[in-house]
C-alpha cells in the first residue's frame, strides 16, 4: 500500500521520510512478531477468515520470523542512506520512482517469507524480482541496463521452473496450502510427477540464490545497480532465496523424500565447495570492488549451501546463522562503497590509493567487514565459520574442515587488496580533494559494523533464533 503512496507525495526529502517510516514500522513489527514466535509458537492468520486450505493464509513461524527481521532490518539501516545516495547515482526526476520500486520489493521480500501458501510464494517473487531489475536498471552506467537484462532472463527462467513445480504438486495433490502439501506428499512421492515438481523447484531456487554455476547474472547486478540498491539486495536477496530452499525441502517434501530419493547432500555439497573456491578466486582478481564482493557474495552462498547439504540441525543452524550475519557484512561494504561512489564517483580499486587517509571512518569500515568476511574472531564471520567447521567435524568430513579454512585465506588475499591500496599508496592527484563521506552515510554504516562487532561478542539472539528454527525443522523440540 505504501508504495504507490509514494507517488503523491512530491518533495524528494518527505517521499525518504515517508518510506523509512515504512520500513522502519516493518522492522519495530518484524521484532514483536520474533518475540511472540519463540514464547509462543507458529502463528497463523487466515486472509478473509477462509480456513486453509480453501483460503491463504500467512505461517509465520521461527525460521519466517528470523527473515522477517533480517531483511527489515537492512532494509531500514540502509534508507538512512538512500537520501543522500541517490543524488549522485539516479537522475532527480526517478526519485519518487525508486522508492517505489524499492518498497515493492521490500514487500515482495516479505511476503515471500510470511505466506504459507505456495503459489502466493510465486507471485511474492515477481513481485519483488520485477521490481529489482527496474532498480538495477536505474544505475547510471550503461552496463547496468545490460546487467538488469541478463538478470530478468536468468530471474524469469528461476521463477517460471518454480511455477512449473508448484503447478505439478498442485496436480497430484489438489492444493496449494504449504502445511497441506506436506501432509499430502508423502502419499504420491514415489510418483514421476512429484520428482519432477521436485527438480523444477530445486533448479529454479538456485537460480535466484545464485549457487555456482548459476550465479552469471550476480556480479553485474552488483555492480552497475545503484549503490544503495547493491546494499540492500546483498544483504537480503539471495538470503530469501535460501529461506525458499529450505522451506521447500524440509517443510514441504520432507527431509526423507529431499535428501535420500535424490542424491541432494553429495551434489550440494559439491556445488558449495566449488561455488566457494571458484568464487573466491574470481574476487581476487577484479579491478572494481563492487564485482569484487559480489563473486565474495557467491562464494559465502557456498557456505551456506555447505552447512544446508549436511542434514543435520547443527548443519542448518550454521546456514541460518550465517544467513544473519553475512546480511551484515555485506550491507556494510556495500554501503561504505556507496560513500566512497559518493565522494569519488568511482568504485575502482586504483582509484582507492590513499582514501585510507582521506576517509579514514569509510574505509575502516570496509576493514572492519572484511575482517569478518575472512572470519577473525570477534566478528560475526567468525561465529559463521566456527558453527560451520563445528557441523562438518560434527559429520565427521575433516577433509571439508580444512577446506573451509583454506577457502578463508583467498578471502584474506582479496580483502589486502583493497587494504593495500587503500592504506599503503599516495592519493591520486584527482583525489586530492576527497573528504569523509557526510554523516547521513556514516551513522548507518557504523551501525552495521557495530552490529558486525556486538553480535561476534554477544551471538545470544543470533545462536538462539538461529537453533530455535533448526530444532523445530528437524522435528526436534527445543
Amino acid at each position: 500500500m505504501a508504495a504507490p503512496l509514494c507517488l503523491l507525495l512530491t518533495r524528494p526529502r518527505m517521499v525518504w521520510l515517508f518510506a523509512l517510516v515504512v520500513s522502519g514500522t516493518a522492522f519495530l513489527t518484524s521484532i514483536l512478531l520474533l518475540q511472540q514466535v519463540m514464547v509462543s509458537g507458529t502463528i497463523v492468520y487466515e486472509l478473509g477468515g477462509w480456513k486453509a486450505p480453501w483460503g491463504i493464509e500467512y505461517r509465520i513461524d521461527q525460521l519466517s520470523a528470523f527473515l522477517l527481521l533480517i531483511i527489515s532490518a537492512v532494509s531500514t539501516v540502509v534508507l538512512l542512506a538512500a537520501h543522500t545516495s541517490i543524488q549522485q547515482e539516479i537522475p532527480a526526476s526517478r526519485h519518487r520512482l525508486f522508492y517505489v520500486l524499492y518498497l515493492l520489493s521490500l514487500a515482495g521480500m516479505l511476503g515471500i517469507v510470511a505466506t504459507g501458501d505456495a503459489f502466493n510464494v510465486f507471485v511474492f517473487l515477481e513481485i519483488s524480482s520485477l521490481s529489482a531489475y527496474a532498480l538495477i536498471a536505474l544505475g547510471k552506467d550503461r552496463r547496468a541496463l545490460w546487467a538488469a537484462y541478463q538478470y530478468l532472463i536468468m530471474g524469469t527462467i528461476g521463477a517460471t521452473f518454480i511455477l512449473i513445480g508448484i503447478g505439478l504438486m498442485y496436480q497430484m495433490t489438489g492444493t496449494l496450502n504449504m502445511h497441506d502439501l506436506s501432509v499430502r506428499l508423502p502419499a504420491v512421492e514415489h510418483t514421476r510427477t512429484v520428482f519432477t515438481a521436485f527438480a523444477f523447484i530445486i533448479v529454479g531456487v538456485c537460480l535466484k540464490l545464485a549457487l555456482f554455476p548459476l550465479h552469471l547474472w550476480l556480479p553485474n547486478a552488483y555492480a552497475y545497480a545503484p549503490s544503495i540498491v547493491t546494499a540492500f539486495f546483498a544483504a537480503t536477496a539471495t538470503k530469501v532465496a535460501i529461506y525458499l530452499l529450505i522451506r521447500f525441502t524440509f517443510s514441504i517434501f520432507g527431509l526423507s523424500f529431499s535428501f535420500t530419493a535424490l542424491p541432494l547432500q553429495i551434489l550440494f555439497l559439491v556445488l558449495g565447495l566449488l561455488g566457494v573456491f571458484v568464487a573466491s578466486t574470481a574476487a581476487i582478481y577484479q579491478t572494481n570492488v563492487k564485482h569484487l564482493f559480489a563473486y565474495s557474495s557467491i562464494a559465502q552462498v557456498g557456505y551456506m549451501i555447505i552447512g544446508f547439504s549436511m542434514t543435520t540441525a547443527t548443519g542448518l543452524m550454521a546456514t541460518l546463522l550465517h544467513l544473519f550475519n553475512h546480511a551484515l557484512m555485506k550491507s556494510a561494504l556495500f554501503l561504505a562503497l556507496g560513500a566512497v561512489m559518493y565522494r569519488i564517483g568511482s568504485v575502482q580499486l586504483s582509484q582507492f590509493q590513499g582514501l585510507g587517509r582521506q576517509m579514514p571512518l569509510t574505509m575502516a569500515a570496509i576493514v572492519i567487514g572484511g575482517l569478518s568476511l575472512i572470519g577473525v574472531p570477534l566478528t560475526v564471520g567468525f561465529v559463521s565459520k566456527w558453527y560451520l567447521v563445528l557441523a562438518v567435524i560434527e559429520n565427521g568430513w575433516w577433509p571439508v574442515a580444512v577446506l573451509i579454512l583454506l577457502a578463508s585465506l583467498l578471502a584474506v588475499v582479496y580483502v589486502w587488496r583493497i587494504v593495500e591500496v587503500a592504506y599503503f599508496k599516495p592519493p591520486l592527484a584527482a583525489n586530492e580533494s576527497v573528504t569523509e563521506a557526510p554523516l547521513s552515510f556514516l551513522v548507518p554504516i557504523w551501525i552495521l559494523v557495530v552490529a558486525n562487532l556486538y553480535f561476534g561478542i554477544d551471538t545470544r539472539l543470533s545462536i538462539e533464533v538461529a537453533q530455535a528454527a533448526a530444532q523445530s525443522l528437524f522435528g526436534v523440540s527445543p
